[in-house]
């Protein structure tokens, strides 16, 4: 899971910790707290016996994911039968839990509530108010789309932007993390009306949502994202976000209608010169700085997209490009020296292996220059 949805509505990334996401949001502390919320809530709630239950020998051992559903699974032994009793005990205590523990509500509906439609629907959209349902909702999608749909719809227009934004964001044909809806992404249209009632929201939170969506959207289906951007442009300074925020990846792509959607013009009169690499076997740990000068020669101003693609060795020998943005800027006529850092320090999310790398310069979507150099072990 690349990111946790806390009740704040901020997202936790998993890159930015140095410590393992599973060992941080649900210890065994925590899983304490959580047996006292539903004591106070069910006080035939068996605690003690739920938490050695769910922090047993493999506890630590298991990855995100896999406490969750433990954790799950546990919970059931120890609630009502009944599964309407169930869902009403861990719909009392939405507005005290908050966490990753929160997100075990809505995963205990999608477990044990695909019998019962009428009861878990709306309990979604009551829980997603402490964590979040994006991901129980899916199986739901893939089961009976149409009846999903309409709860989705009915959410996009609630007063709570934790419901509006679970309505976006548990459609989202690509949801990292969330199991694949393939209707979706074949045929994203069903998604649109959400996406139209939202696409001006009051909540940053919720118009992220939907520029997620609209990304995703664009991987299968560009043209209709790029139309849809059309019609949305200039409605609002939202609105304008928004679109800028859900084209990235067509804008990553070079794609010349989003390109010129933004104002990003034919970079026919600007050429990159004089790209240096201040080391051409640099070793994986280090910094290089490289650095070109980026001439302009139209007479006018010009909105510049300025890009850089490492073309990184994996393991297989092979190479993977990665786009990274330097800067986006208008510039008169001339030359304007242009440097940057790049640094092959290992991360969590990257891990760097010996061999020819490449680094092009990307300007308004073309390459205009490049460079190969060495990483050493």
């Amino acid at each position: 899971m690349s990111k946790l949805i806390p009740r704040s509505g901020k997202t936790l990334n998993n890159s930015a910790m140095p410590e393992k996401l599973k060992d941080i949001l649900f210890p065994r502390e925590k899983v304490q707290l959580f047996a006292d919320l539903l004591v106070a809530a069910y006080p035939q709630f068996e605690a003690d016996k739920f938490i050695e239950l769910v922090c047993n020998d493999k506890w630590p051992e298991r990855e995100l994911k896999e406490k969750m559903r433990h954790t799950t699974q546990c919970l059931h032994q120890f609630l009502p039968d009944d599964f309407s009793l169930a869902v009403d005990i861990l719909k009392s205590i939405v507005a005290k839990v908050e966490g990753f523990e929160a997100i075990v509500l809505p995963d205990y509906v999608e477990v044990y509530g695909q019998e019962h439609w009428d009861i878990s629907l709306p309990a979604l959209g009551e829980l997603t108010k402490c964590g979040s349902s994006e991901f129980a909702i899916r199986p739901f999608l893939n089961k009976n789309l149409k009846k999903t749909m309409e709860y989705m719809y009915e959410w996009a227009e609630d007063e709570d932007y934790r419901v509006r934004r679970f309505a976006s964001e548990g459609c989202r044909p690509r949801l990292p993390w969330g199991a694949g809806v393939p209707t979706l992404k074949k045929d994203p249209s069903p998604i649109i009306p959400i996406l139209e009632k939202l696409k001006d929201d009051p909540e940053l939170f919720v118009r992220k949502s939907v520029a997620n969506s609209l990304n995703d959207i664009s991987k299968n289906h560009p043209e209709l994202v790029l139309d849809l951007c059309k019609r949305w442009q200039g409605k609002s300074e939202n609105t304008d976000w928004i679109i800028k925020q859900g084209c990235r990846s067509l804008l990553k792509q070079g794609n010349k209608q989003a390109m010129l959607l933004f104002g990003f013009a034919n970079p026919g009169k600007i050429h990159v010169e004089n790209l240096k690499l201040s080391n051409d076997s640099p070793a994986i740990g280090d910094e290089i700085i490289f650095s070109f000068d980026l001439k302009v020669e139209n007479s006018m101003k010009q909105k510049v997209r300025l890009e850089y693609v490492v073309h990184y060795v994996k393991s297989s020998g092979k190479t993977s490009p990665k786009v990274f943005q330097i800067s986006e800027t208008v510039l008169k006529k001339g030359t304007h020296r242009i440097k940057k850092k790049h640094s092959f320090a290992n991360m969590s999310t990257r891990k760097h292996y010996r061999g020819e790398h490449k680094i092009e310069v990307v300007v308004n979507g073309e390459v205009k220059a490049e460079a190969k150099f060495n990483l050493l072990p």
